[in-house]
């Protein structure tokens, strides 16, 4: 009963359309150069895609060594170009979450 609570909140909270189960992530797209380029994309279904996309930015940015903000919106770039716009505002609140 906690867990739904919990679904309740996040759904409040981030205020945008939530489904119990969102898919992200497929393939690099071509454009990618520098240090993201060699990356491999995993397709990852979440029931709490803010959460897991949050995990996984922190991943990318400890593995590849983000050292400025060209690299920082490069990821974002990545993030957004790979996933589909029904959850672009999870990705924005989970890299804004992070400063």
């Amino acid at each position: 009963m906690d867990a739904m609570k919990d679904l309740k909140k996040m759904r409040k909270k981030n205020s945008r359309h939530f489904t119990t189960t969102l898919s992200f992530s497929a393939s690099l797209p071509n454009d990618v150069r520098g240090v993201y380029a060699d990356s491999i994309c995993a397709v990852k279904y979440s029931n709490d895609p803010y959460k897991d996309l949050k995990l996984s930015i922190l991943e990318m940015i400890r593995d590849v060594g983000v050292r400025s903000w060209e690299e920082m919106e490069e990821l974002v770039y990545c993030y957004v170009v790979l996933n589909s716009s029904e959850i672009h505002g999870f990705i924005g609140d989970a890299f804004l979450s992070l400063f």
